[in-house]
Formats: C-alpha cells, sequence, structure tokens
C-alpha cells in the first residue's frame, strides 16, 4: 500500500470539525507532515460555518485554511475538495494518508460517532490510522497538571497477537510528545465450573497472569530497544479491556487502540471505547 506524506482531516464547517482540524494541525506539525483539509460534497447543504470563522466570499475550507494559517503560521496547508458521499471520500484519503483525523459529530447532518455515523463507518473500515477528536477539547487538557509536558499516551495491547503496527504508532506518539508510553493488557480467567472445559483449576489464577506478565514485557522489548527515550509504564489489570481503557483515557494525552484490517466491524471492545472514550483516539489497522 502506497501513502504519500500527509496527514488528513476532513471538515465541514462545524464546530466540532474546526476541533478536529486544530488537533490535526498540531500533529502535523508534530510529525513535520503537510495538513490536507478535506471536504466532502455529495450535494447536501453545508453545515454553516461557526461565527467567529464566518468570511463572507470564502467557502467551507477557505475558512478553516485561513483561521489554521493564522494559528499555526509554519503549518502547509493543502485542501480538496471530493465530491462525493462522505464515507467513500474520507475512505479514499486515508489510504493516501498516514493518519486520517475526524471530529466527534460526521458530516451533513450526522450527529456523533454513534452507531451509523460516517466517523464510526470510515473507522472500522479505514486501511490507515483514524484519530477520533471529541468536540471542545482543548490543546491544555492533553497536558499534565500545571502544564508541564504531555499526559501519558496509553495504548491497549493483546498480549497474546501484539501488532506492530498499534505498537509502533504508539510508541511514536509517545516520542513526539516526550511523554510516558503506559501499555495496558487487561485479562480475566474462565470461571470455575467443575469439569467443564476451559474451567481454571484452583491456583490457576496466579500462574495465568505471571505468564500474561511475562507476555506484556515480551511483546515491548524490541520496541523499548527502538524507542530508548521513550519510558514504558507496563500496566497489567485483570477485568474486561474496554473498562479499563475508558479509565485510563482520562488521563491520557492520546488511547491506542487496535483493529483487525480485515474485518468491517470494529470489535466489541474498540467499539465501546469509541463511544466513550474521553482523549483524543486513534485507532491502527492491524494484520
Amino acid at each position: 500500500m502506497t501513502s504519500m506524506r500527509v496527514l488528513t482531516v476532513g471538515t465541514d464547517g462545524s464546530r466540532e470539525s474546526m476541533d478536529a482540524a486544530d488537533w490535526a494541525a498540531r500533529e502535523a506539525l508534530r510529525r513535520g507532515l503537510p495538513l490536507r483539509l478535506l471536504h466532502a460534497d455529495s450535494g447536501e447543504r453545508l453545515a454553516p460555518a461557526p461565527p467567529d470563522v464566518d468570511l463572507p466570499g470564502r467557502d467551507v475550507l477557505d475558512r478553516v485554511a485561513l483561521q489554521l494559517s493564522y494559528a499555526h503560521p509554519t503549518l502547509k496547508i493543502l485542501v480538496r475538495r471530493r465530491p462525493a458521499p462522505p464515507v467513500t471520500a474520507l475512505l479514499e484519503a486515508a489510504t493516501e494518508s498516514e493518519t486520517l483525523v475526524l471530529g466527534s459529530r460526521g458530516f451533513t447532518g450526522y450527529s456523533g460517532f454513534l452507531v451509523g455515523s460516517v466517523a464510526l463507518a470510515v473507522t472500522a473500515r479505514a486501511d490507515r490510522p483514524v484519530v477520533l477528536v471529541r468536540a471542545g477539547g482543548l490543546p491544555q487538557d492533553e497536558l499534565a497538571h500545571g502544564g508541564l509536558g504531555f499526559l501519558p499516551v496509553v495504548v491497549g495491547l493483546d498480549v497474546t497477537a501484539p501488532a506492530d503496527e498499534v505498537l509502533s504508532y504508539a510508541f511514536e506518539a509517545a516520542a513526539l510528545r516526550g511523554t510516558d508510553l503506559h501499555a495496558l493488557h487487561a485479562w480475566t480467567v474462565p470461571p470455575l465450573r467443575g469439569d467443564a472445559p476451559g474451567a481454571t483449576p484452583p491456583g490457576d489464577a496466579a500462574h495465568r497472569e505471571t505468564l500474561r506478565r511475562r507476555a506484556l514485557a515480551g511483546a515491548l522489548q524490541v520496541w523499548r530497544a527502538k524507542f530508548p527515550e521513550v519510558p514504558v509504564v507496563e500496566r497489567l489489570v485483570y477485568g474486561q479491556p474496554g473498562h479499563h481503557l475508558l479509565k485510563a483515557s482520562t488521563a491520557a494525552s492520546l488511547t491506542v487502540i487496535g483493529r483487525d484490517v480485515d474485518a468491517t466491524r470494529l470489535g466489541c471492545t474498540a467499539h465501546s471505547v469509541v463511544h466513550h472514550v474521553t482523549s483524543p483516539l486513534a485507532v491502527v489497522p492491524h494484520t
């Protein structure tokens, strides 16, 4: 798969997409990439621009590009108008980008990345990382108390099948922010039900935990060597991964999860996290 060195953000002129565009601009600067603004026009009425960027005679992309150029004067900004339905246009843009960024509301009247929204459909099918940015997020929300550096990056990790694409994205994000990486793995044991297949014998839980802890350390070993500047915190927790990821996201500058590239729907954990996560969320497809 070929991609160009660009970060793309979908925009329709709404406040939600403006918040996503501002996050994308900061991320593009961190990564040294140009930012491409994409507006998909399927022939429906455009969302009204916020009053503070409503400049007569300019269309949606011009308004967004102008505001971002004022806020980030060193950023290279590209614009693209795509006469296609939003999902189609965004999926095509994802294949040409290192990352695709979307706001908490979809395009042409969709009301959030809930079931059926544009953002959820794109996130479940894109073959490049998609970052979802909640409306109302501010740059200072990603900083530690007192503004001294970024909050950690949190990555959810399945130690039974660790994905290089997910770990690479998470380590790079932490390195770019100069912050810690919290690698979180949640585990449970099957219930003890007599002689039922898969039942957990008494005392076996401690052994399973030891094996999981070793697997977590092993999955991170190569990436620690590649990114020696990134402090890593290994977090092995008992319980459902969705619950623990959501809890961890409340004190994260970015949360990173994986998605099977061959699947056309998000799994249960990813679906829950997408709906409820409070930090920006990167969903990284992997083989």
